[in-house]
Order: C-alpha cells, then sequence, then structure tokens
C-alpha cells in the first residue's frame, strides 16, 4: 500500500492483527503490536450491580483505553451524585483509580482498568428504609471496576 502523504510504499505483513501499528518487535517479547493477539483479544467488563456501560466483555484497542475507562468511571461517580441529587444521600467523598499494565506479547502500555470508590451518606438512618436503601447499595457497589481479561 502507498502512503498518501510521503508516497513511500508501507510494507504490511499479511498476519498483521493491529493495523496502523507497528511491525516492529521489542526486545524480550514475542511479537509485534501490529501481530499482538493478547491486544487484539482484550476485553472489558464491568463488575458492578450499578447500570453503567461494559456489562457484557467489550474489545477496546490500547490506544482508546484509556479514554474508555475514564468515561467508564465518570459514570460510576454520576451515579453517586444521582443519589444525592435525589435528596436521601449525600457523597462525602469519590475517588477514580487507574490501573496500567504492559503486554506481556508485545511490550506494548494500556489502561488495564479502573476501580471508583465512594463513600455515601444516608439521612435518617434510624429510619429502616434508609437502613435497606443504604443495605442494597453496599451489595449493587460491589465489584466496581473494570477487569480487563487477554
Amino acid at each position: 500500500m502507498i502512503n498518501p502523504i510521503t508516497g513511500t510504499l508501507n510494507y504490511q505483513p499479511a498476519h498483521v492483527l493491529n493495523p496502523g501499528e507497528s511491525t516492529q518487535t521489542k526486545n524480550g517479547y514475542k511479537s509485534s503490536p501490529a501481530e499482538c493477539e493478547t491486544c487484539k483479544n482484550r476485553k472489558y467488563q464491568d463488575g458492578s450491580n450499578e447500570m453503567v456501560s461494559y456489562k457484557a466483555p467489550t474489545h477496546i484497542s490500547p490506544e482508546a483505553s484509556s479514554g474508555a475507562v475514564r468515561a467508564h468511571e465518570r459514570e460510576h461517580v454520576a451515579n453517586a451524585y444521582a443519589k444525592e441529587a435525589s435528596g436521601n444521600a449525600k457523597v462525602l467523598q469519590a475517588s477514580v483509580s487507574i490501573k496500567t499494565a504492559i503486554c506481556p506479547e508485545c511490550g506494548r502500555s494500556y489502561v488495564a482498568g479502573g476501580e471508583t470508590n465512594t463513600q455515601i451518606k444516608y439521612y435518617n438512618e434510624e429510619n429502616p428504609y434508609q437502613k435497606e436503601l443504604k443495605a442494597q447499595d453496599a451489595i449493587r457497589l460491589k465489584g466496581r471496576s473494570i477487569d480487563a481479561a487477554a
């Protein structure tokens, strides 16, 4: 294929799994990013009971993983503030941790997942209804991170 900008011939091997990626294999790794089976098959899935994206395993490219994971974790934070807006609770704290990793096959770095932690104070916790609401939220919010499975 001829590059329209430089006018040079771009050679892509027939076994390219990730088009547009480098065909150079880094020292100590078994494939190049263009030929990496692990990156091609990596999927992300949310482990929480909240209504957010990535409930089903979904492929996200290493280049897009940062933005996708950050947007997903923002959904968890938005859900916490939606509870506050309902008037029954107050968000005391919300934090997001983003985890990065290096692909063991090609050496490319990517965002492997994230975790959102929130602290919510519920008003009138002596009320049995509020106690039940708090217990349900505790169950629903377990496993709030995206797990990358290669």
